[in-house]
């Protein structure tokens, strides 16, 4: 199972074909996720165009761990590396649930052993 980082979901709807790589079963996306995409909407349209694209994908709960681990995160590794509250949840998303991260930042994680990340491009020249 793979959870898709906000990057990679944004590629997704500018139309590159990078995941069909992937079975869509396998592939997931969080709350977090979704209200960064949210955010980045620049009309109703743009919204709806969003809503209907991600359909397609399993959203994973945010819960009271991801949260709790999301704190301990920051505490570990904002004042070292710099890490944002986003990407702190999504890495305790992908913790919690053992999962794979597809990103094309992995500076963003790349820092956390726990962490399996995978770049889509590198992937795609294998």
């Amino acid at each position: 199972m793979i959870f898709i980082d906000t990057c990679v979901v944004i590629e997704y709807l500018k139309n590159n074909s990078f995941l069909s790589q992937y079975n869509i079963e396998e592939l997931f996306v969080s709350e977090i996720v979704v209200m960064e995409l949210f955010q980045g909407a620049k009309n109703k349209s743009d919204l709806a165009f969003i809503k209907k694209e991600l359909s397609v994908f399993k959203i994973i709960d945010t819960n009271g761990k991801v949260i709790t681990l999301s704190m301990q995160l920051l505490e570990k590794y904002n004042l070292s590396h710099n890490m944002k509250i986003m990407d702190a949840i999504i890495a305790s998303t992908v913790m919690v649930y053992d999962l794979q991260l597809i990103t094309l930042n992995e500076k963003d994680f790349k820092f956390i052993k726990q962490i399996r990340l995978i770049n889509p491009f590198k992937e795609k020249s294998k």
